[in-house]
């Protein structure tokens, strides 16, 4: 397809050129008798699929030039043969131009299409700030056709006064039904992490969500089916993370080392939207969540990515043993190996979201500045406001005693003076 502004790879752009060059030489190498106008009628056909209008324009007037320019140098021995070879050429560049116009209309309208599921994308999945609350947070959103900005997937982090909570969601169905859904479960996530004090509550109003649209909807049939999730929850000041999985790939928990655990449920549930088949109630897991540690969500089109053997591909394997500088890091370097793993692309739609805690700012400058420093800076500043308070209260202090010294002292001296200086009393 034609690229905007004649920009692409410099094979795409030169491919017209090169057929010209290549007519050129095969007639001046040919025997008499061969003709290289296929080379000069197809250079149009090619630039008029890769290049603008001007570009195809002066790719046509060079290959007619050329045209011309070899029938003269030959001579006219065949003037019929000659005028075909000219108006071939001629006929073949102008249905060059008119292809030119129908693929660019195609470019605009797949661009414009483009930009509005763009828009889309950032309107339903907007991304997370890349630090809240202690964490550093990375997401992503990996759509299996190359222009689809986004399906089925979803992600979502909310800074709550419950902590930080986060899901991670794979929708069943494909195409604008998956992306209803997709809308629908992000802003009852949102609401309910704001209002409900447990996962488990917040996991109901999901479900309830999903019950309830499906009863006003009945005649979508993506309603009929189910969302795997994940959600989460981190609490402030508190290096714990809590879990409910339902139906969804476990995430994995990086450690600082390089070793990786996958944190499977306790007790396998239904994915959202099946609740009317099992009215167990959900179970949180609650595990250690420590500094430098992190928490890796992913959809199954990670998990399901297979090579060309038919293997699955295994994230808690590939991962083991790999250190990232941060959560961006790894999940760049996750997609690049899904896609080295598959041979390009994905099968499936893949959302990622990455959160990795923070090393605390305390823990060097307000409590010390290190180890090797004794008590620290903190405690040096805090010995230095002491004393400067300590000081200015003794100073305080001594001075008023001085002065009150320094006073009454006075006040003796100018007492004897007064009385020398008073009159004798009268007999």
């Amino acid at each position: 397809m034609a690229d905007e502004g004649g920009k692409g790879p410099p094979g795409r752009r030169l491919a017209p050129s090169l057929l010209i060059l290549c007519g050129i030489g095969f007639d001046l190498a040919a025997p008499p008798g061969y003709t290289a106008s296929p080379f000069f009628a197809a250079a149009p056909l090619v630039a008029a699929a890769l290049l603008p209008l001007r570009q195809t324009i002066a790719t046509a007037v060079v290959g007619m030039f050329a045209t011309c320019l070899l029938a003269e140098l030959h001579g006219a021995g065949d003037p019929t043969q000659a005028a075909t070879e000219i108006g071939t050429v001629a006929t073949v560049t102008v249905l060059a131009l008119v292809i030119n116009r129908v693929v660019r209309r195609s470019y605009h309208r797949l661009a414009s299409a483009r930009g509005v599921a763009e828009a889309a994308q950032r309107a339903v999945l907007p991304a997370p700030p890349a630090r809240l609350a202690g964490l550093e947070i990375a997401a992503r959103y990996v759509p299996a056709e190359k222009y689809a900005a986004i399906g089925g997937d979803l992600y979502a982090v909310q800074d709550t006064p419950h902590g930080v909570r986060l899901t991670v969601g794979d929708v069943r169905g494909k195409g604008l039904q998956a992306v209803e859904v997709v809308a629908i479960l992000l802003g009852c996530f949102r609401e309910a992490a704001e209002q409900e004090t447990t996962l488990e509550a917040l996991v109901g109003r999901l479900e309830r969500a999903l019950q309830r649209e499906g009863a006003r909807r009945a005649d979508l049939e993506v309603f009929e089916g189910f969302t795997t999730a994940v959600v989460a929850e981190i609490p402030r000041g508190d290096s714990t993370l809590r879990l409910i999985n339902r139906g969804h790939p476990p995430p994995l928990l990086l450690e600082e080392d390089g070793a990786v655990r996958a944190l499977e449920p306790e007790v396998s549930a239904l994915p959202v939207g099946m609740g009317e088949l099992g009215g167990w109630p959900d179970r949180v897991m609650e595990l250690g969540f420590e500094e430098g540690e992190t928490l890796l969500l992913f959809t199954d089109g990670v998990t399901e990515a297979r090579d060309r053997g038919g293997v699955f591909y295994d994230p808690e394997k590939r991962l083991r043993g790999r250190r990232f500088s941060g959560p961006q890091e790894l999940l760049d370097a996750l997609v690049a190996d899904v896609e080295h793993h598959t041979g390009g692309g994905t099968p499936d739609d893949m959302a990622l979201l990455a959160v990795r805690r923070t090393r605390a700012r305390g823990n060097g400058h307000e409590n010390g500045c290190g180890n090797g420093y004794g008590n620290g800076c903190g405690n040096r500043r805090e010995n230095g406001r002491e004393n400067r308070r300590g000081d200015g209260r003794e100073n305080g202090r001594g001075n008023r005693r001085d002065n009150e010294r320094d006073h009454g002292s006075r006040n003796g001296h100018d007492g004897d003076r007064t009385r020398d200086n008073a009159p004798a009393p009268r007999p």
